[in-house]
Protein backbone atom coordinates (compact mmCIF):
# COMPACT_ATOMS: atom_id res chain seq x y z
CA UNK A 1 0.00 0.00 0.00
CA UNK A 2 1.32 3.33 -0.59
CA UNK A 3 1.80 6.32 1.58
CA UNK A 4 0.67 9.84 0.95
CA UNK A 5 1.29 12.24 3.76
CA UNK A 6 -0.92 15.33 4.07
CA UNK A 7 -0.27 18.63 5.82
CA UNK A 8 -3.13 20.55 6.79
CA UNK A 9 -6.14 18.85 6.59
CA UNK A 10 -8.96 20.88 6.93
CA UNK A 11 -11.83 21.76 5.00
CA UNK A 12 -10.65 20.70 1.49
CA UNK A 13 -7.85 18.54 2.58
CA UNK A 14 -10.01 16.03 4.87
CA UNK A 15 -12.00 15.42 1.98
CA UNK A 16 -8.89 15.04 -0.75
CA UNK A 17 -7.15 12.47 2.33
CA UNK A 18 -10.68 10.51 2.50
CA UNK A 19 -10.77 10.04 -0.95
CA UNK A 20 -7.08 8.96 -1.20
CA UNK A 21 -8.15 6.63 1.48
CA UNK A 22 -11.24 5.04 -0.38
CA UNK A 23 -8.59 4.94 -3.78
CA UNK A 24 -6.50 2.63 -1.37
CA UNK A 25 -3.89 4.65 -0.38
CA UNK A 26 -2.53 4.43 3.08
CA UNK A 27 -2.60 8.69 3.92
CA UNK A 28 -0.16 10.07 6.95
CA UNK A 29 -1.49 13.23 7.77
CA UNK A 30 -0.86 16.54 9.91
CA UNK A 31 -2.67 19.75 11.44
CA UNK A 32 -1.74 21.69 14.09
CA UNK A 33 -5.46 21.39 15.83
CA UNK A 34 -7.24 17.95 16.61
CA UNK A 35 -6.67 14.93 14.13
CA UNK A 36 -9.38 13.32 15.80
CA UNK A 37 -12.02 13.52 11.96
CA UNK A 38 -8.95 12.65 10.51
CA UNK A 39 -8.47 9.41 12.08
CA UNK A 40 -12.12 8.43 11.92
CA UNK A 41 -11.55 8.22 8.49
CA UNK A 42 -8.70 5.96 8.42
CA UNK A 43 -6.13 8.71 8.35
CA UNK A 44 -2.99 7.79 10.55
CA UNK A 45 -1.86 11.24 12.25
CA UNK A 46 1.85 12.17 12.65
CA UNK A 47 3.30 14.67 15.48
CA UNK A 48 4.57 17.39 13.09
CA UNK A 49 4.94 18.28 9.63
CA UNK A 50 8.10 16.79 9.24
CA UNK A 51 7.04 13.74 10.43
CA UNK A 52 5.01 14.06 7.56
CA UNK A 53 7.74 14.04 5.20
CA UNK A 54 9.75 10.94 7.02
CA UNK A 55 7.33 8.54 6.22
CA UNK A 56 6.10 9.92 2.71
CA UNK A 57 7.85 10.24 -0.85
CA UNK A 58 4.92 12.21 -2.06
CA UNK A 59 3.03 15.27 0.60
CA UNK A 60 0.46 17.55 -0.16
CA UNK A 61 -0.38 20.11 1.94
CA UNK A 62 -3.39 22.62 1.83
CA UNK A 63 -2.59 25.72 4.44
CA UNK A 64 -4.82 28.76 5.39
CA UNK A 65 -1.26 31.44 5.38
CA UNK A 66 1.57 32.24 4.14
CA UNK A 67 3.12 31.98 7.51
CA UNK A 68 1.41 28.47 8.00
CA UNK A 69 3.30 27.23 4.41
CA UNK A 70 6.47 28.99 5.98
CA UNK A 71 6.53 26.91 9.51
CA UNK A 72 5.48 23.66 7.45
CA UNK A 73 7.86 24.39 4.72
CA UNK A 74 10.75 25.37 6.51
CA UNK A 75 9.81 25.71 10.55
CA UNK A 76 11.42 24.05 13.25
CA UNK A 77 9.68 20.89 12.84
CA UNK A 78 9.00 21.59 9.13
CA UNK A 79 9.39 19.26 5.95
CA UNK A 80 12.88 20.57 4.78
CA UNK A 81 14.00 19.00 8.39
CA UNK A 82 13.69 15.35 6.76
CA UNK A 83 13.31 16.20 3.05
CA UNK A 84 15.39 13.57 0.84
CA UNK A 85 16.52 13.39 -2.74
CA UNK A 86 13.18 12.37 -4.64
CA UNK A 87 10.53 13.52 -2.69
CA UNK A 88 7.60 15.78 -4.55
CA UNK A 89 5.86 18.42 -1.86
CA UNK A 90 2.59 19.84 -3.50
CA UNK A 91 1.27 23.22 -2.28
CA UNK A 92 -2.69 23.23 -2.93
CA UNK A 93 -3.43 26.76 -0.67
CA UNK A 94 -3.63 30.00 -2.78
CA UNK A 95 -0.71 32.10 -1.69
CA UNK A 96 1.48 35.13 -3.67
CA UNK A 97 3.46 33.73 -6.51
CA UNK A 98 6.96 35.16 -4.19
CA UNK A 99 5.76 33.40 -1.27
CA UNK A 100 5.46 30.06 -2.91
CA UNK A 101 8.49 30.79 -4.96
CA UNK A 102 10.75 31.20 -2.04
CA UNK A 103 9.63 27.52 -0.61
CA UNK A 104 11.43 25.74 -3.85
CA UNK A 105 15.36 26.39 -3.15
CA UNK A 106 14.69 25.33 0.41
CA UNK A 107 13.86 22.25 -0.73
CA UNK A 108 15.87 21.84 -3.44
CA UNK A 109 18.76 22.01 -1.34
CA UNK A 110 18.03 18.27 0.45
CA UNK A 111 17.17 17.53 -3.15
CA UNK A 112 13.21 17.63 -2.83
CA UNK A 113 10.95 19.37 -5.41
CA UNK A 114 8.36 22.02 -4.52
CA UNK A 115 5.52 22.08 -6.79
CA UNK A 116 2.63 25.10 -7.42
CA UNK A 117 -0.36 23.31 -6.96
CA UNK A 118 -4.46 24.59 -6.46
CA UNK A 119 -7.30 23.21 -5.89
CA UNK A 120 -10.65 24.73 -7.91
CA UNK A 121 -14.03 23.41 -6.03
CA UNK A 122 -16.27 23.96 -2.63
CA UNK A 123 -15.22 20.86 -0.13
CA UNK A 124 -18.69 19.12 -1.38
CA UNK A 125 -17.25 19.09 -5.23
CA UNK A 126 -13.79 17.79 -4.05
CA UNK A 127 -15.69 15.44 -1.85
CA UNK A 128 -17.63 13.93 -4.81
CA UNK A 129 -14.13 14.32 -6.79
CA UNK A 130 -14.98 17.34 -9.22
CA UNK A 131 -12.42 19.66 -7.92
CA UNK A 132 -10.35 20.61 -10.83
CA UNK A 133 -6.67 20.49 -9.73
CA UNK A 134 -4.10 23.14 -11.00
CA UNK A 135 -0.18 21.96 -10.80
CA UNK A 136 2.72 24.20 -12.34
CA UNK A 137 6.07 23.76 -12.07
CA UNK A 138 8.90 20.91 -12.37
CA UNK A 139 7.37 18.86 -15.24
CA UNK A 140 8.70 15.52 -14.68
CA UNK A 141 8.13 15.76 -11.03
CA UNK A 142 4.16 16.90 -11.93
CA UNK A 143 4.07 13.70 -14.17
CA UNK A 144 5.72 11.48 -11.38
CA UNK A 145 2.44 12.66 -8.76
CA UNK A 146 -0.37 12.33 -11.68
CA UNK A 147 -1.18 8.93 -9.80
CA UNK A 148 -1.64 10.26 -6.61
CA UNK A 149 -3.69 13.37 -8.09
CA UNK A 150 -6.11 10.69 -9.58
CA UNK A 151 -6.40 9.04 -6.28
CA UNK A 152 -8.69 12.03 -5.11
CA UNK A 153 -9.79 14.19 -8.20
CA UNK A 154 -11.26 13.50 -11.83
CA UNK A 155 -9.49 16.30 -13.15
CA UNK A 156 -5.83 17.84 -13.28
CA UNK A 157 -3.95 20.55 -15.36
CA UNK A 158 -0.50 21.41 -15.95
CA UNK A 159 -0.01 24.99 -16.86
CA UNK A 160 3.69 24.47 -17.08
CA UNK A 161 5.94 27.25 -15.71
CA UNK A 162 6.10 27.51 -11.58
CA UNK A 163 3.53 30.12 -10.13
CA UNK A 164 0.93 29.54 -12.92
CA UNK A 165 -1.12 27.44 -11.50
CA UNK A 166 -1.52 30.14 -8.82
CA UNK A 167 -2.20 32.83 -11.53
CA UNK A 168 -5.08 30.47 -13.17
CA UNK A 169 -6.32 30.01 -9.77
CA UNK A 170 -6.49 33.72 -9.56
CA UNK A 171 -8.38 34.54 -12.78
CA UNK A 172 -11.07 31.15 -11.82
CA UNK A 173 -11.76 33.21 -8.35
CA UNK A 174 -12.11 36.41 -9.84
CA UNK A 175 -15.44 34.74 -11.59
CA UNK A 176 -16.55 32.64 -8.47
CA UNK A 177 -16.76 36.60 -6.84
CA UNK A 178 -18.23 37.95 -9.74
CA UNK A 179 -20.96 34.69 -10.38
CA UNK A 180 -22.02 34.44 -6.34
CA UNK A 181 -23.15 38.08 -6.77
CA UNK A 182 -24.44 37.90 -9.76
CA UNK A 183 -26.33 34.77 -8.64
CA UNK A 184 -27.87 36.41 -5.40
CA UNK A 185 -28.72 39.19 -7.60
CA UNK A 186 -30.75 37.26 -9.83
CA UNK A 187 -31.92 34.85 -7.24
CA UNK A 188 -33.38 37.99 -5.17
CA UNK A 189 -35.12 39.30 -8.25
CA UNK A 190 -36.59 35.76 -9.14
CA UNK A 191 -38.14 34.82 -6.25
CA UNK A 192 -40.16 38.09 -5.98
CA UNK A 193 -41.20 37.50 -9.81
CA UNK A 194 -44.11 35.07 -9.12
CA UNK A 195 -42.35 32.36 -11.19
CA UNK A 196 -42.22 28.18 -10.20
CA UNK A 197 -38.86 28.70 -8.34
CA UNK A 198 -37.61 25.01 -9.04
CA UNK A 199 -38.35 25.38 -12.72
CA UNK A 200 -36.62 28.87 -13.07
CA UNK A 201 -33.60 27.22 -11.48
CA UNK A 202 -33.53 24.81 -13.43
CA UNK A 203 -34.60 26.26 -16.64
CA UNK A 204 -31.39 28.95 -15.96
CA UNK A 205 -28.82 26.15 -14.90
CA UNK A 206 -29.68 24.83 -17.98
CA UNK A 207 -29.26 27.55 -20.24
CA UNK A 208 -27.07 30.53 -21.36
CA UNK A 209 -26.98 32.47 -18.01
CA UNK A 210 -26.19 29.45 -16.36
CA UNK A 211 -22.70 28.95 -13.62
CA UNK A 212 -21.16 26.36 -11.69
CA UNK A 213 -21.75 28.85 -9.05
CA UNK A 214 -25.69 29.19 -10.04
CA UNK A 215 -26.12 25.68 -10.01
CA UNK A 216 -24.91 25.24 -6.59
CA UNK A 217 -25.84 28.08 -4.58
CA UNK A 218 -29.12 29.05 -6.19
CA UNK A 219 -30.78 26.25 -4.69
CA UNK A 220 -29.38 26.74 -1.62
CA UNK A 221 -30.64 30.79 -2.09
CA UNK A 222 -34.18 29.73 -2.20
CA UNK A 223 -34.06 26.99 0.56
CA UNK A 224 -32.64 29.42 2.70
CA UNK A 225 -29.97 26.78 3.33
CA UNK A 226 -26.88 28.68 4.50
CA UNK A 227 -25.30 25.90 6.73
CA UNK A 228 -23.22 23.83 6.77
CA UNK A 229 -21.01 26.61 5.51
CA UNK A 230 -19.34 25.18 2.29
CA UNK A 231 -18.04 28.90 1.10
CA UNK A 232 -16.84 31.38 3.66
CA UNK A 233 -16.45 34.90 2.39
CA UNK A 234 -13.32 35.77 4.35
CA UNK A 235 -11.72 32.81 2.70
CA UNK A 236 -12.93 34.40 -0.97
CA UNK A 237 -11.81 37.78 0.27
CA UNK A 238 -8.88 36.41 0.92
CA UNK A 239 -8.15 36.48 -3.14
CA UNK A 240 -8.91 39.99 -3.57
CA UNK A 241 -5.79 41.60 -2.90
CA UNK A 242 -3.77 38.84 -4.69
CA UNK A 243 -6.50 39.72 -7.96
CA UNK A 244 -5.72 43.10 -7.42
CA UNK A 245 -1.57 43.07 -7.15
CA UNK A 246 -1.38 40.96 -10.60
CA UNK A 247 -3.92 42.75 -12.42
CA UNK A 248 -1.93 46.27 -11.43
CA UNK A 249 1.10 44.01 -12.35
CA UNK A 250 -0.66 43.58 -16.10
CA UNK A 251 -2.66 46.93 -16.44
CA UNK A 252 -5.78 45.18 -16.65
CA UNK A 253 -8.65 46.80 -14.93
CA UNK A 254 -11.09 44.93 -13.23
CA UNK A 255 -14.61 47.06 -12.96
CA UNK A 256 -16.80 44.51 -11.98
CA UNK A 257 -14.73 42.55 -9.33
CA UNK A 258 -14.84 46.28 -8.36
CA UNK A 259 -17.87 46.94 -7.57
CA UNK A 260 -18.70 43.09 -6.17
CA UNK A 261 -16.28 43.51 -3.79
CA UNK A 262 -17.91 46.24 -1.59
CA UNK A 263 -20.48 43.69 -1.36
CA UNK A 264 -19.01 40.83 0.35
CA UNK A 265 -17.54 43.49 3.13
CA UNK A 266 -20.60 44.35 3.23
CA UNK A 267 -22.01 40.73 4.02
CA UNK A 268 -19.25 40.32 6.97
CA UNK A 269 -20.70 43.93 8.74
CA UNK A 270 -24.25 42.80 8.48
CA UNK A 271 -22.55 39.66 10.74
CA UNK A 272 -23.34 36.74 8.04
CA UNK A 273 -19.57 35.80 8.55
CA UNK A 274 -20.78 32.14 10.05
CA UNK A 275 -23.18 31.22 6.90
CA UNK A 276 -22.42 30.30 3.66
CA UNK A 277 -21.83 32.50 0.82
CA UNK A 278 -25.21 31.68 -0.27
CA UNK A 279 -26.52 33.97 2.55
CA UNK A 280 -25.01 36.62 -0.06
CA UNK A 281 -28.95 37.34 -1.20
CA UNK A 282 -29.57 38.40 1.90
CA UNK A 283 -27.16 41.32 1.28
CA UNK A 284 -28.71 42.03 -1.91
CA UNK A 285 -32.30 41.76 -0.73
CA UNK A 286 -31.41 44.43 1.75
CA UNK A 287 -30.58 47.23 -0.33
CA UNK A 288 -33.33 49.26 -1.74
CA UNK A 289 -33.03 50.12 -5.01
CA UNK A 290 -32.73 53.70 -4.90
CA UNK A 291 -29.76 52.97 -2.72
CA UNK A 292 -28.06 50.53 -5.35
CA UNK A 293 -25.92 53.58 -6.86
CA UNK A 294 -24.43 54.11 -3.53
CA UNK A 295 -23.05 50.83 -3.67
CA UNK A 296 -21.06 51.31 -6.61
CA UNK A 297 -19.58 54.27 -5.05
Amino acid sequence: METIGFVGVGKIGMPISENLIKSGYRVVGYRRSSLAEFEKIGGVPARSAADVGAQTDIVFSCLPSTEALDDVVHGPHGLVQTARPGQIVVELGSHPVPDKERQIALLREKGAVFIDGEVSGTPGMVAARKGVIYLSGDADACKKIEGAVAGFADSCIYFGKFGAASRVKLVNNLLVAINIAATAEAMALGLKAGVDVPLMIKAIANGSGGSTQFGIRAPWMAERRFTPMQGPVPALQHYFDMIADMADQLGVATPILDCVAPLYQRFIDMGFGDYDVARMIDVLGALPRSKQKQMQG
